[in-house]
């Protein structure tokens, strides 16, 4: 069997899909998007095809070397995203080919179901009580919220807190609720902040500081017991190592961004050595979703799914790419077990194909700014 094309498809700024054809007609679909740069993303998928054309689709480890350092600079969220998508198309073609799931060429799985969580976000508080309620009354047993507003180097925490506070009155006690700051919180200001966030109970706090101050995290974790999830920004074992060892709870790869199932399989593994678990950074289409379930299948330290389309409130315009979004139906806030071939789902190539947008996307993440002009954090 050899790979004889490679097509992208860009639907949205955040949404783009990347098909691999072979000449024995098993083809595997991935998500090679990123968000906001999803053309750039293509642009460095099609150099990546040299590579692949008359390539065995099979020898997926091989190819992955090949893609992710074959080009002698490597790395970073656009490179690592092309090669994400590629990546889950491989599998997807390997497991087609073998008739399973790609969890079962991963070593069997590990569970029946996947718990998903969903987002109860508003446009002016950190937090929607009345969608954190809806949420849980459809079954879901853990929600994130993020604050939607600019966070001061120094700010008093109080609002915050109190938003925090209506949300858990609002879905009780037995429904977690994890806090995602986005990387807009200061070194000083996370240190004011997660003590203050025990006593309501919250699950998780995600992504306190940016990235690149990664370094400093160990002096969070040292100051509250509330654990620290952190990993959407980060690409490669090299990137999660050094939290690992600051002493995070959770680890958040995007299969679509940080090297695909390959990598992220990796990583998953690093993260049981430190006592880790793994959610999966997925707030994108259903191919990228069902590559996140795969591995959630596959891997014994898996805590919890994000999702961003709500699939716990039935089909919307994005699972429509799906011929059948049936096997993302959730059943009591958990995924069943996908159990087709590959990555377990069937996309409908006319959708795809009638849906891709040739012309100028709308725009993507807001650029913030503090009262006094200078940058803020999204």
């Amino acid at each position: 069997m050899r790979i004889t094309a490679v097509e992208t498809f860009v639907l949205t700024n955040r949404h783009a899909l990347v098909k691999v054809s072979t000449d024995e007609g098993v083809a595997g679909w991935g998500e090679c998007t990123l968000e906001n740069w999803v053309r750039t993303v293509a642009a460095a998928v099609e150099r990546m095809t040299d590579h692949l054309l008359g390539a065995n689709p099979l020898r997926i480890t091989a190819l992955w070397q090949t893609l992710a350092r074959g080009g002698f600079y490597r790395g970073g969220p656009v490179l690592s995203s092309a090669v994400a998508g590629l990546d889950q198309a491989l599998w997807d073609i390997k497991g087609r080919w073998h008739g399973v799931p790609v969890h079962e060429l991963l070593g069997g799985p590990t569970r029946d179901s996947a718990r998903i969580y969903a987002h109860a976000n508003a446009s002016d508080r950190t937090g929607d009580p009345r969608r954190a309620r809806e949420h849980a009354a459809a079954g879901i047993t853990l929600i994130k919220v993020a604050p939607q507003h600019q966070i001061g180097f120094l700010e008093s925490p109080d609002p915050m807190l109190a938003d925090l506070a209506a949300v858990r009155e609002a879905v009780g006690g037995s429904v977690d609720i994890g806090l995602d700051l986005h990387g807009r919180s200061s070194v000083p200001q996370s240190r004011r902040l997660l003590p203050l966030l025990a006593p309501l109970g919250i699950a998780f706090v995600e992504e306190p500081l940016r990235p690149e101050h990664s370094d400093q995290l160990g002096s969070l974790v040292n100051c509250s017991p509330v654990p620290l999830a952190v990993g959407e920004r980060l690409y490669s074992r090299t990137d999660f190592r050094r939290v690992l060892e600051a002493g995070v709870a959770i680890v958040q790869p995007d299969l679509s961004h940080a090297g695909g199932i390959t990598e992220c399989f990796r990583i998953a593994t690093q993260a049981e050595t430190y006592d880790a678990q793994i959610a999966p950074h997925s707030p994108i289409g259903p191919v990228a979703l069902a590559a996140c379930l795969q591995l959630a299948f596959a891997v014994p330290n898996f805590y919890a799914q994000e999702q961003s389309l709500n699939l716990h409130l039935g089909p919307n315009a994005t699972t429509s790419i799906l011929t059948d979004s049936g096997p993302l139906t959730p059943v009591d806030g958990h995924l069943p077990r996908l159990t087709g071939p590959g990555l377990g789902i069937e996309v409908n190539e006319d959708a795809v194909r009638s849906a891709v947008n040739h012309g100028p996307l709308e725009p993507g993440s807001p650029t913030w700014n503090y009262p006094d002009g200078s940058f803020a954090e999204w």
